[in-house]
């Protein structure tokens, strides 16, 4: 009985971790006890100390790539197919996939150098080749082909057609109900998107004039954007008083037909309205 437990003990402790685990390495190890033949390096990227070891490449195990909007490349060991970037996420410049992955079809890496005007390094993402808009025969409109592609990945049978499609007036931000005391400032915004572009008015219920009428502490501001074919609107109150208080309308019109969106304005008189300070608060 004896002479079996020390054999075992001699078979155990004759065991090396290589020959159990072909993929063990430590600082430790005789080199050439740690080199074997079943990895390939292909290829490094710089993550710390790391370093990416590439497997022998056999295309019957690799995974089966799923939901893929943006279309397949290859892995940063260019063996397996996986999901391209889509628009606006972060991605490897160059062709060469290595830690945050390649954009899909239509798309390319670009850094985004409005990060520098915030003293911050630009990032690398992936822009549309195309900035033409698309009609779809969901009636959507598509602001470029890559937006088309993502939507068509799950509607198979969505064609398009060259430009914006032509719509009523859509109003994409209304704006919102408002408290604010005696004397204070105030402003509501309204985002409407339409092709043909919308011509956009303030009203205050009640009232049959287009604002701001010849009242010197109204004003109303309307530029293009935030997107293609969107017109922003802002209606502002200076000095605002209790006469102030009632509903504002936004009316979105163009030759197809006209929207319109409400919001409440209440103006208190003054000590009526409480600061809650958070001291103490992380």
């Amino acid at each position: 009985m004896l002479m079996h437990i020390v054999t075992f003990a001699v078979l155990v402790l004759s065991l090396r971790p290589a020959d159990g685990f072909p993929n063990y390495k430590d600082d430790y190890m005789d080199e050439d006890l740690a080199t074997f033949d079943y990895y390939k390096d292909t290829g490094e990227f710089d993550e710390g100390n790391r370093t990416q070891h590439c497997e022998e490449c056999v295309p019957e195990l690799c995974p089966l790539p799923l939901g893929c909007r943006a279309g397949l490349v290859r892995d940063s060991c260019g063996c397996c197919s996986q999901c391209a970037n889509l628009e606006g996420q972060t991605c490897d410049l160059g062709q060469r996939n290595v830690y945050y992955g390649l954009c899909g079809e239509n798309l390319e890496c670009k850094l985004d150098r409005s990060d520098e005007a915030d003293g911050e390094e630009p990032e690398a993402q992936c822009v549309c080749l195309s900035q033409k808009p698309l009609c779809g025969s969901d009636g959507q409109t598509y602001i470029n082909i890559c937006k088309y592609k993502e939507a068509a990945y799950s509607n198979p049978g969505l064609n398009v057609s060259d430009g914006p499609c032509r719509t009523v007036p859509i109003i994409k931000v209304p704006p919102h109900n408002l408290v604010n005391a005696t004397g204070s400032s105030i402003a509501f915004l309204c985002e409407v998107f339409a092709f043909p572009m919308a011509q956009v008015e303030w009203r205050k219920d009640g009232k049959e004039v287009i604002l701001p009428g010849d009242d010197p502490h109204i004003s109303v501001q309307s530029r293009g954007g935030p997107q293609k074919y969107e017109l922003s609107s802002w209606l502002q109150i200076e000095e605002a008083s209790q006469m102030d208080s009632g509903t504002y309308r936004c009316i979105a019109r163009n030759e197809l037909g006209h929207v319109s969106a409400t919001a409440i304005l209440g103006v208190l008189p003054p000590g009526k309205i409480y600061t809650l300070s958070c001291n103490g608060l992380p």
